[in-house]
C-alpha cells in the first residue's frame, strides 16, 4: 500500500513538556485518515510539524516517500480549527490574495474561485467583508481557500464546527468527493460519528503517544466481544429471561420497539456462533431483533484511553 505521509519516531518537546513521544504514524494515499485523542494528546504539534509550522527534535516526516521540503507547502491545503481569515477584508479579495499565495495565476485563480463560489451558491458574498458573515458562512469560504489549489494532501481540523446539519452534510460530501478524485484526507475531530461516516483508518493519540491504529473495520472488529442484542416474543417473558440467564453471560438491552419485548444482550463463548444462538432462540420464542454488538468509534475511543490512563 502506498503511502502518502508518513511520520516515523517523530518527537516534539516545549521545555519539559513532551508533546510528542516517537510518533509514528502511516496514512495511506487516497484514504481519509481520522486523527484521534483528546485535548493534549498531541494532534495539533504533529499537524504543525506536518505543516512545517514548527520542527520536530527527531524523527522524519517524508510526503509521498521523500523527505518533507518547504516546496512541499504547495502539495498541502490546510483548514485549522482556528481559522485565520482577516475579518476586514473582503471575501472576493482575500480569497485571491490567499489563491496567489499558493502558487495560482491571478486568472486561474479567479477561474477555480467562481467555480466554487458557484457551486456553494455564494457569489452574492464576493463583496462583503469577513465580518459580516456568520461563522458557517465564513468556514465556506475558508474550506474553498484550502482546497483551491488541488492539493494532494489535504488536512481538516474540526471542519465541521460552525456548520448547521445541511451546510455539514455539505461538506462532508465534498470531502467525499476530494477524495475519490485521488486527494488523501488528515481529519482531526471530536465528533466520533464523523469518524464512522469517513474514514477509512485511524490513529489514536494520548498524552503525546500513540495508543491505537489501522483500518477502523479491521479496529472494530478487534474490539467486538461477540455479543448479540436481542429482542424476544414469548408468552412468559420472565421465564425465557431466566433460563437464557442460566445458559449465557445475558445483560439488559436498551432500544426502542412499539411494542413490548424481551430486550437483551447476550455475549457467547468465543467457541459459539450465532447460527447457534439463532436456532436456541428459535426453538424458545419468535425472533423480532437480532443484530451484532459491534462496538462504536465513540465507544472505543472511550474504553482505549480510559485504559491508557
Amino acid at each position: 500500500m502506498t503511502q502518502a505521509l508518513e511520520a516515523k519516531q517523530v518527537s516534539k518537546r516545549f521545555g519539559e513538556f513532551t508533546a510528542l513521544e516517537e510518533m509514528s504514524i502511516q496514512v495511506p494515499a487516497g484514504s481519509i485518515f481520522g486523527l484521534l485523542g483528546p485535548n493534549g494528546a498531541g494532534k495539533t504539534t504533529l499537524i504543525r510539524i506536518i505543516n512545517q509550522i514548527t520542527l520536530p527534535d527527531s524523527g522524519a516526516v517524508f510526503l509521498n516517500g521523500e523527505p518533507l521540503q518547504p516546496k512541499h507547502i504547495k502539495d498541502i491545503g490546510y483548514l485549522p480549527e482556528e481559522r485565520g481569515l482577516y475579518k476586514s477584508m473582503r471575501v472576493g479579495e482575500q480569497a485571491m490574495y490567499l489563491a496567489q499565495l499558493k502558487g495560482l495565476s491571478k486568472k486561474e485563480a479567479n477561474q477555480r474561485l467562481k467555480y466554487w463560489f458557484d457551486k456553494f451558491e455564494i457569489t452574492h458574498w464576493w463583496d462583503k467583508k469577513i465580518q459580516e458573515l456568520s461563522k458557517g458562512m465564513a468556514q465556506k469560504v475558508q474550506f474553498i481557500v484550502t482546497v483551491l489549489h488541488q492539493p494532494k494532501l489535504l488536512i481538516f481540523d474540526e471542519p465541521f464546527s460552525g456548520f448547521d446539519p445541511i451546510n455539514a452534510n455539505v461538506i462532508k460530501d465534498e470531502i467525499l468527493q476530494l477524495r475519490d478524485e485521488g486527494a488523501t484526507v488528515i481529519f482531526s475531530t471530536h465528533r466520533m460519528e464523523s469518524v464512522e461516516e469517513l474514514c477509512d483508518h485511524m490513529a489514536l493519540l494520548n498524552r503525546s503517544k500513540k495508543i491505537l491504529d489501522g483500518k477502523v473495520s479491521d479496529i472494530k472488529k478487534a474490539y467486538k466481544s461477540n455479543t448479540f442484542e436481542v429482542g424476544l416474543h414469548s408468552d412468559n417473558q420472565e421465564a425465557l429471561a431466566g433460563e437464557l440467564a442460566q445458559k449465557f453471560k445475558v445483560t439488559p438491552a436498551y432500544f426502542k420497539t412499539i411494542d413490548e419485548q424481551l430486550k437483551l444482550n447476550i455475549t457467547l463463548d468465543a467457541s459459539a456462533n450465532s447460527n447457534d444462538l439463532l436456532g436456541y432462540l428459535a426453538s424458545k420464542s419468535k425472533i423480532v431483533r437480532f443484530n451484532e454488538v459491534i462496538p462504536t468509534v465513540n465507544e472505543i475511543f472511550i474504553k482505549t484511553i480510559s485504559e491508557n490512563e
